[in-house]
């Protein structure tokens, strides 16, 4: 382990602030994965790649490389830049294989233990594994390796599929890792690294993200597009769904180590998390956005003055909805793109102005004027309340709003940290309800057949989905065990002792 571990610079909560204080009234994103083999400026290419995927995961970086004889490991709070942009701490990170991670934590907590790539010493050697997704019987696998003895150092549930694999009867590594993946169920596309090989998996049913490329004749995996373009390499395809790819230094091989399944694809990877420059299935994720839009201005059109996103994630799909209404598109809400979680320690009166920290609204194009907020979503509500009134307070004469996806009725339980059902304010209000509580004129969110022309599908088909849109219509594509038996611990125990 290099010096780069430190339990110091947590980005944790301040006097005052509550987790809903520090959270959008959006979905909070996922992780993002990079890895990349033989290039001599592995470490620097990965950090570069995890600039690239920083929308995933705010709270956490961490890199592993390998030199042929050993690894490298640094791991850190907060930001890609504000570590990897060191030079000490890029000149520990020597080899020319690594893998990289950047975090936003859904299971376990936001501590320097929990940070990836994980790394373990195996028989035959060090295994590193980077993880996007969410483990929906992690829980179970835990209790029962702990039975048999595992000793967990972290609460990520990444770290339930490196026991897996370590205490599989398997011979080579990737055999014993494929009994791994055998074992876990919900959502994953990992990125792993031993002395030998990189490693890259997606889930059965693809729900999370994974990129094959190339850099100067050396394989790339990523969690999209964009992190190949910031180091200039090309896309070749997709990892499917259930594919396992190895890489060697005599080129790479693909298995197929899962039954057949239906591709889920997460459908809000088009909504929100994706980057607008990232590629998914041949498709634009900001064409997408913009045919969102476009749908959204077809199913609900209102008379009005301007459209106006609440940026920056309502951009594309203002556009389209603008473009689509006939009417002007503007800038009427600007964002402060430099606040941050420890921006200040506020007292109780400054806390209440929060969301002024991040948004502003500009007078010029909203007084007088019947304006039209497209955002992305709502999930608690509390944001959009503020954003309406502050529109309001700018002078604007109507305030209607669209939502750019369907109303979030359930939570994800695949890597995307979602308030629990009970908070999701579209679950227990009626759209008349919701829209009084915001303080709007009208209120209309897209249909979900909107959403699945949008991405290119005539409709949703009601026995056979194309995507995962759980969060929309509580249709998980897989089994969700840990869930089932939460808060009954006795049970799980012989769940466990049974098996």
């Amino acid at each position: 382990m290099s010096a780069g571990e430190s339990e110091t610079g947590t980005a944790g909560l301040r006097d005052g602030w509550t987790i809903d204080d520090m959270r959008d009234d959006h979905f909070n994103d996922e992780c993002g994965v990079f890895g990349v083999y033989g290039h001599p400026e592995a470490a620097a290419l990965t950090a570069l790649g995890l600039h690239a995927l920083q929308h995933r995961g705010q709270e956490a970086a961490g890199i592993v490389t390998y030199d042929g004889q050993q690894f490298h490991v640094e791991r850190h709070i907060g930001l890609v830049g504000d570590n990897f942009a060191k030079p000490a701490v890029m000149a520990r990170l020597k080899g020319n294989s690594a893998i990289g991670h950047t975090r936003y934590s859904t299971t376990g907590g936001q501590v320097l233990r929990n940070v990836q790539p994980m790394f373990a010493e195996f028989h035959g050697g060090g295994f590193a594994v980077a993880h996007n997704g969410n483990l929906t019987n992690a829980l179970t696998l835990q209790r029962q390796l702990q039975l048999r003895g595992s000793i967990f150092q972290s609460t990520s549930d990444t770290e339930t599929v490196i026991h897996l694999a370590a205490t599989s009867s398997k011979g080579p590594l990737v055999d014993r890792f494929i009994d791994a993946l055998r074992q876990i169920e919900g959502a994953y596309a990992f990125v792993t690294l031993s002395e030998k090989k990189l490693i890259g998996v997606r889930d059965p049913q693809g729900v999370r993200p994974l990129v094959l490329g190339d850099v100067d004749g050396c394989y790339v995996l990523a969690s999209e597009s964009c992190a190949l373009d910031i180091i200039g390499g090309r896309v070749i395809r997709e990892i499917e769904p259930g594919e396992m790819v190895v890489i060697t230094d005599e080129g790479l091989e693909s298995f197929r180590p899962f039954a057949p399944g239906n591709s889920r694809f997460c459908i809000f990877e088009y909504v929100y998390f994706a980057r607008p420059d990232s590629v998914f299935g041949g498709t634009s994720v900001y064409t997408v956005r913009k045919r969102i839009g476009q749908e959204l201005a077809k199913e609900s059109p209102v008379e009005a003055d301007v459209v106006i996103p609440v940026p920056d994630s309502g951009n594309p799909a203002a556009m389209g909805f603008a473009e689509a209404a006939g009417l002007p598109f503007d800038l009427g809400i600007i964002r402060n793109h430099y606040v941050g979680r420890t921006f200040i320690q506020p007292t109780d009166a400054i806390r209440h102005m929060g969301v002024k920290l991040k948004h502003n609204p500009n007078r010029s194009v909203i007084e007088g004027k019947r304006v039209i907020l497209v955002d992305d979503s709502i999930v608690r509500g509390t944001t959009s309340q503020k954003i309406v009134q502050m529109v309001r307070d700018a002078g604007a004469r109507e305030v209607h709003m669209r939502i750019a996806s369907p109303p979030t009725v359930d939570p994800c339980f695949y890597g995307v940290d979602t308030p629990e059902k009970a908070k999701l304010i579209a679950a227990r209000m009626s759209l008349e309800e919701l829209a009084a509580y915001i303080n709007v004129d009208s209120l209309a969110f897209l249909s979900i057949d909107g959403l699945y022309r949008a991405v290119g599908e005539a409709k949703r088909h009601n026995e056979l989905p194309q995507f995962c849109d759980a969060c929309f219509t509580g249709d998980y594509p897989t089994r969700l065990t840990d869930r089932a038996l939460a808060g009954d611990v006795r049970a799980l125990d012989l769940l466990v002792e049974s098996e």
